[in-house]
């Protein structure tokens, strides 16, 4: 029962920033369930092609793209190649981000700031409002963003910049949902805790990480594979058809709407 409601057979799925951690889980989620999916990296070339050749390896179907998501026209080139690409574009996961380093905001230029929200949501909303004639044209689809309990708790220290871009995500989902309702488009977004990925390995120091974990109730962080099954449930019409406009918290306990 549970393989058919999530039967991604013929569909094509674009995983944004899907050369490590979450993206690349999420990519091979996708892949078991018959998807092809299309991963793409900004840098990371060697993970984006180590995710890809798993997925080959175990019979499923994946193609490698590169788009720098750091401006607006790079998303857009992005979402325009996998169309013409592949005829169609059944789910969008815009998991790809980052802090770009910790700093408080009396020390941030204006140049961080305006990159940070650059990377974490202009691109974003380039790239989903690319997808949405394409969407509208095929008769509906699922967008699937990717934010963070920072976007309610303001984020650890040294994370304002990030912690404001992944809480206008989390609006612009709620937002756009309505607006793409009765066009069979379903947005919704997945907001990961404290989660083992390179993300904390380059921003986040041991002692810190430490103070993170002790506040979180199941007493560890979570891994990339425990995001994948919330993705995958969002992406499905089968599961989640009357599901939109939704932020599920994936935390082990730490937060609780």
């Amino acid at each position: 029962m549970g393989d058919v409601m999530l039967d991604f057979t013929e569909k094509v799925v674009l995983v944004t920033g899907a050369g490590s951690g979450i993206g690349a889980a999420v990519a091979r989620g996708f892949a078991r369930h018959g998807a092809h999916v299309v991963v793409h990296y900004g840098h990371n070339r060697e993970g984006a092609e180590k995710t890809a050749n798993a997925i080959q390896e175990a019979g499923g179907a994946a193609s490698v793209v590169s788009a720098d998501l750091s401006s607006a026209a790079g998303a857009t080139r992005l979402v325009d190649e996998v169309a013409a690409a592949h005829g169609r574009l059944d789910v969008l996961v815009n998991n790809a981000g980052d802090l770009l380093g910790r700093m408080p905001i009396a020390e941030m230029t204006d140049e961080h700031f305006a990159r940070v929200m650059d990377l974490n949501m202009t691109s974003l909303f380039a790239a989903c409002r690319q997808v949405i004639p394409v969407m509208k044209g095929q008769g509906g689809g699922a967008i699937v963003n990717l934010t963070s309990i920072a976007a309610r708790t303001g984020g650890a220290g040294g994370s304002v910049a990030y912690a404001t871009s992944k809480g206008a995500v989390s609006t612009f989902t709620r937002g756009l949902a309505k607006e793409l309702a009765r066009d069979g488009i379903r947005v919704n977004a997945v907001a990961p805790g404290v989660i083992t990925t390179p993300f904390h390995e380059r921003h986040t120091p041991a002692q810190q990480m430490d103070a993170m974990v002790a506040g979180i109730p199941m007493g560890r962080p979570g891994t990339p594979e425990e995001c994948v099954g919330t993705v995958l449930f969002l992406a499905s019409a089968a599961m989640s058809g009357y599901v939109t406009g939704q932020v599920i918290e994936v935390n082990g306990g730490q937060l609780t709407p």
